[in-house]
């Protein structure tokens, strides 16, 4: 296949059509997508010399240790997620997918984690050694916030809160590793003692149609509003518009809309399995599958304005120092460090 092929169309999840440079079509899954990609990179390490190869989870693996088989240079694997995270536990994702991941890892000279949560789980998942991980975490810095315009694009919620109505957020995809059909069934308790509470649900994905269908059987569909993906204003105006964002994720590497919230004016409800809890500690925590006290913190902390106005005020303190120079820092010492053992 002609590794000069483009992107046509869509025609599923996973598979997409190619046209190649003669005009024929053809469907390729996201494994063959990453074969192609293999094929690519045998041809871009011949034609100049690099210094290490960084790649990025399991769908530049393949690529990844071909590289390292030609040119013999340290490879270093940048885990923002595993499979088992993406499955959503108990599950444990695509074997084939987990083979890849586990080759990948065992080749690296360096792993990169994005959270201490997500080095813990390489170890659980595949032995590796805690010696060959080392953890850069992701962030969200406050220049990369786009400044709030205009009214809030969703001025009928703004019309129901003066009315009394208290708003809870959560944006993201629609995957059994978010956890929202257990935030659904918290919900309906969080409705029962406070009917004037909405949840808007922001995102596509698979589990969409389920969601909408579980939040019609717990009987609180008139207070769910699902607005399907979103971008631009419209989707930052989401954070902006809730008294309370919450993250429920089963499992949840890194998990950057935490820190979106607060720099859009919101603070935040997690999962405990989070990684993003290491870098913002005035959060509210719950484990993701304690239905009773995440509805009992949903309801405590929307009663309870001063406390929402602590959380906000210290979670925008920590923000505040979070910076993409502190991981390319971190990153160049790894760089450099391989460039060291060269010269020596």
């Amino acid at each position: 296949q002609d590794v000069s092929a483009v992107i046509k169309a869509g025609i599923a999840y996973d598979s997409f059509k190619y046209v190649k440079n003669n005009g024929d079509e053809t469907t390729v899954d996201i494994f063959g997508q990453s074969a192609i990609y293999e094929k690519a990179v045998e041809r871009i390490v011949k034609l100049a010399e690099y210094d290490v190869i960084h790649a990025h989870d399991w769908l530049t693996c393949r690529a990844a240790i071909r590289a390292k088989q030609l040119t013999g240079l340290p490879l270093i694997i940048h885990i923002h997620a595993l499979e088992s995270d993406r499955a959503g536990k108990p599950f444990s994702g695509n074997p084939l997918v987990r083979e890849i991941e586990e080759q990948g890892l065992l080749i690296a000279d360096k792993i990169i984690a994005v959270s201490e949560l997500t080095k813990q789980s390489i170890i659980r998942e595949y032995r590796i050694p805690e010696t060959k991980i080392e953890v850069i975490h992701n962030t969200f810095a406050q220049n990369e916030l786009i400044q709030k315009s205009g009214e809030n694009a969703y001025q009928y919620i703004e019309q129901l809160k003066k009315h009394g109505y208290r708003v809870v957020a959560s944006i993201g995809r629609l995957t059994m590793q978010k956890g929202l059909s257990n935030l659904l069934q918290a919900f309906q308790l969080v409705v029962s003692h406070s009917p004037k509470t909405l949840l808007l649900i922001v995102g596509s994905g698979e589990l969409y149609n389920e969601l909408i269908t579980l939040s019609a059987e717990l009987g609180i569909s008139k207070n769910v509003i699902f607005t399907d993906f979103q971008r631009g204003k419209n989707y930052r105006d989401a954070f902006s518009v809730a008294d309370l964002f919450v993250m429920p994720s089963i499992s949840e590497p890194f998990g950057l809309t935490p820190l979106e919230a607060i720099g859009y004016g919101t603070p935040a409800l997690i999962s405990k399995q989070a990684g993003v809890s290491e870098v913002i500690k005035s959060t509210l925590k719950v484990d993701f599958w304690d239905i009773s006290e995440m509805a009992n913190k949903i309801i405590s902390s929307l009663c309870n304005q001063p406390l929402l106005d602590e959380l906000y005020v210290n979670a925008v303190k920590e923000f505040d120092t979070l910076s993409w120079d502190n991981a390319a820092a971190k990153l160049t010492d790894i760089y450099n460090s391989y460039q060291e053992e060269v010269l020596v």
